[in-house]
């Protein structure tokens, strides 16, 4: 038996959407509540919609008066790491104080159930390489900050109110819907596989690689990258694992491989037949050489098996979502 209501907050935008796909498509039923700052209206096609701002604490309340939610997932945040280093206070408003409005509404609702988008980002630097769960959380910049923070008022509400959560740690989501239906789109767009498919396809002149000379196989940094459908699954069992009482808990959610900057414009340039006029620029302050997680967890408690997550079917699904939206640029 499913839950009865799934409430997705921020699930208009990029990872929401694929979570809300999949979700009815296994049968749960969905509420969307979105302000649309970075989400997209036509990417809602499956459930109810609620244009609504957390920041407005009477717009969330309305959402649970007139739903029956089971459990939330949270995936509204602001992400831009940049922005949150000029910017602090964007990022501490929306990502926790909001976060705080929505648990006050869960918790005179009486629903106790929550699955957190957070990030690998609450490591900050990596201590070591593959990173698990067991890597200490000292993030570098706001936005990882502010996931962190986010992590300890759950764990903070789980112990004096009994809120049940689980805290997702996303690696570097890609690709898109292999349907077509949805996909990523970013303004401004900051993510390596789109920035390479909008040169290949002549979106943009060039693409710039910051910087060549890591201690990495090619020179360039290193990353791992996870399919935006697996991450969906994730949060599928990450529900599962609260409906069925286990522990809250945290994970990571990579493919547990490192693919370079060259590699992926490798891919790029073979799945769209076009060469890439590539520049080479500096190293960018707080770039590690290399990100690499340890997903056995998530594996191991949650059976967690990604099927996406392999560089040619991730660069594929995006190649085809972007070269379909590309009017949307």
């Amino acid at each position: 038996m499913t839950m009865q209501r799934i409430l997705l907050v921020g699930g208009a935008g990029y990872i929401g959407s694929h979570v809300n796909k999949l979700l009815n498509q296994k049968g749960y039923q969905t509420v969307i509540f979105d302000n649309l700052v970075y989400g997209h209206r036509e990417f809602v096609k499956w459930g109810d919609f609620l244009d609504g701002d957390l920041a407005y604490p009477d717009q969330i309340h309305l959402c649970f008066s007139k739903y029956p939610v089971e459990a939330v997932v949270h995936l509204g945040a602001f992400a831009y790491v940049g922005e949150s280093i000029v910017n602090p206070e964007k990022y501490y408003l929306n990502n926790v104080k909001n976060t705080l409005h929505l648990l006050q509404a869960m918790r005179k609702h009486d629903v106790k159930k929550i699955v957190f988008s957070s990030t690998c980002a609450t490591y900050g630097d990596p201590g070591k390489i593959p990173m698990d769960e067991s890597n200490p959380q000292c993030p570098i910049n706001p936005y990882g900050r502010s996931k962190l923070m986010v992590e300890m008022i759950l764990e903070d509400f789980h112990r004096a109110y009994g809120l049940e959560y689980v805290n997702l740690r996303y690696f570097n989501a890609a690709g898109a819907d292999p349907d077509g239906e949805i996909g990523e789109r970013h303004k401004p767009e900051t993510h390596l596989i789109p920035l390479a498919i909008q040169a290949a396809l002549g979106s943009r002149e060039h693409l710039t690689i910051h910087g060549t000379d890591y201690e990495t196989k090619d020179g360039t940094c290193l990353r791992d990258f996870v399919h935006v459908c697996d991450l969906a699954n994730a949060h599928i069992r990450a529900l599962e694992h609260l409906k069925n009482s286990h522990p809250c808990d945290s994970f990571n959610l990579g493919s547990d491989a490192g693919v370079s900057v060259l590699e992926v414009i490798a891919a790029v340039e073979k799945v769209s037949g076009s060469k890439i006029k590539v520049i080479k620029g500096p190293r960018r302050p707080g770039d590690p050489p290399i990100l690499l997680s340890s997903s056995q967890k998530a594996r191991r408690v949650l059976g967690w098996n990604p099927q996406y997550s392999d560089l040619e079917t991730i660069v594929g699904t995006a190649f085809h979502w972007h070269k379909k939206d590309r009017g949307n640029l």
